[in-house]
C-alpha cells in the first residue's frame, strides 16, 4: 500500500482520547461532505441514494469547497459533522499525518490489487480521476483559443477569466503558461524564484479574473457570459454540453489528480463510512457515474467498462499527453510543505490593487 506523508501525528486521536471532540458523541445521520452543485446531484443518484436504499442507511448531505479550513474547525471546535469527505490528495496527506482523518483497515474495503495504484493510500481510497481544463463557450468567443498560453492573450481575448479561488492549481498554470514544460513545474515551484515567476505570470491576467469556489460556477459563468474564459473542472463542462451549453474545452496542460474518500478521526458513522466507500469502488458503479460525470475510475475493471466514445470526454489517453499529474510525490511534497505558507501570500496578493 502506498504511505503517504511523511509521520503520523494524531493530533485528533489524543484529542478524542481526552474526550475534547464533544461533537463526536453527538447522534446523527450518516453524513457525506462533497464538492456540491450537479456533480454532487450525479453522486446522489448514482451512489448515495442506492447505498442508502440497499444499506437501509439514513443519509445527510454537506458541501466541501477544497483547503484546510474547514478541517481546521474541525481541530479547533471538537465539532465533527462529517463522516466521509471527498478530498484532493494534498488534503488527505496532511489529513493522515495530523490524525484527522482514520487509518484505514483495508481489510473493509476493495481489495486493494483491484484499484490503480495512486488510488490506494494509507487513510484515503481514490474515487475518481479528475481533470481541469481551460474552456470556453464557442457560441460568444470569437476566434476559439487552442493552447494554455492563450488564455493569457489578454489582447486577442479580452474577457474577463475565471480561475478557481487559491494558489493550488493555479501556480502550476502560471508556470506552465510561462514556458515551464510539466515535468520541471514542481522543481521551479520548489525554489523562491520560481514562486515568484508564478506569480508574476499571474499578475498579466490578474485584472480580468473572476475568482470561483464551488466548481458549478464556471460553467454559469461561462453560460452567462460572465467570463469568456475559465479554468473549469472537465466534468462540469461535459455535464453542461449534456444541458445543451456549447461549452468547449481545452486539453492542451490539463492537470489531472485523483480525489479520495476519507472518514473522519472521530465521527460517530464510521462504520457506515467503510461500506459506503467500498460500495462506490464497485466498478459497475464506478464506470455508470462516468455516463452521469465525466471523470475517470479507479477500480481497474471500471476502466474497462467505460464505453469508448465516452472516454474521450474523460482524463485519460491522449487527453492527457501533455498533462502534469497533480497527485504525484512531487507534488504531494510541495503542497504539503508550502501550501500554508503559500496561501497567506496568496491572500495578500489577491488582497493588493
Amino acid at each position: 500500500m502506498k504511505t503517504i506523508g511523511r509521520s503520523f501525528r494524531p493530533l485528533f486521536a489524543v484529542a478524542a482520547a481526552l474526550g475534547v471532540l464533544s461533537g463526536a458523541a453527538e447522534a446523527r445521520d450518516f453524513t457525506i461532505a462533497s464538492w456540491g452543485g450537479s456533480y454532487q446531484d450525479a453522486q446522489r443518484e448514482v451512489y448515495f441514494a442506492p447505498f442508502s436504499q440497499e444499506s437501509g442507511t439514513a443519509f445527510l448531505e454537506d458541501v466541501y469547497l477544497g483547503g484546510w479550513a474547514q478541517f481546521q474547525a474541525m481541530q479547533d471546535t471538537g465539532q465533527i459533522p462529517w463522516d466521509v469527505v471527498q478530498v484532493e490528495t494534498s488534503e488527505l496527506v496532511r489529513g493522515c499525518e495530523e490524525g484527522v482523518f482514520v487509518q484505514l483497515d483495508w481489510s473493509k474495503l476493495v481489495p486493494k490489487e483491484d484499484m490503480l495504484p495512486d488510488a490506494v493510500t494509507d487513510c484515503g481510497v481514490g474515487m475518481l480521476v479528475w481533470s481541469v481544463v481551460i474552456a470556453y463557450n464557442a457560441d460568444t468567443v470569437g476566434k476559439a483559443p487552442a493552447t494554455l498560453a492563450d488564455f493569457w492573450d489578454t489582447k486577442t481575448w479580452t474577457g474577463k477569466r475565471g480561475m478557481r479561488k487559491g494558489p493550488k492549481l493555479n501556480l502550476e498554470y502560471a508556470l506552465m503558461a510561462d514556458g515551464v514544460e510539466p515535468a520541471d513545474v514542481y522543481k521551479v515551484l520548489n525554489t523562491p524564484e520560481g514562486v515568484d515567476r508564478a506569480f508574476a505570470k499571474l499578475d498579466e491576467v490578474k485584472p480580468l479574473v473572476q475568482w470561483w469556489e464551488a466548481g458549478a460556477q464556471a460553467p454559469e459563468w461561462l453560460a452567462a457570459g460572465d467570463v469568456e474564459l475559465s479554468v473549469a473542472y472537465n466534468g462540469r463542462i461535459t455535464n453542461a454540453q449534456k444541458d445543451g451549453k456549447n461549452l468547449q474545452m481545452i486539453w492542451d496542460r490539463t492537470i489531472f489528480a485523483i480525489d479520495s474518500w476519507a472518514i473522519i478521526e472521530g465521527a460517530p458513522n464510521q462504520d457506515a463510512g467503510y461500506a459506503f466507500i467500498k460500495y462506490t469502488t464497485d466498478p459497475g458503479r464506478q464506470a455508470a457515474f462516468t455516463k452521469a460525470y465525466a471523470y475517470g475510475p479507479t477500480h481497474k475493471n471500471g476502466v474497462a467498462m467505460v464505453d469508448p466514445e465516452r472516454a474521450k470526454s474523460l482524463p485519460a489517453g491522449d487527453n492527457l499527453a501533455t498533462g502534469l499529474f497533480g497527485g504525484s510525490q512531487e507534488a504531494l511534497d510541495f503542497w504539503v510543505d508550502y501550501q500554508e505558507e503559500l496561501t497567506e501570500r496568496w491572500n495578500r496578493w489577491v488582497a493588493q490593487n
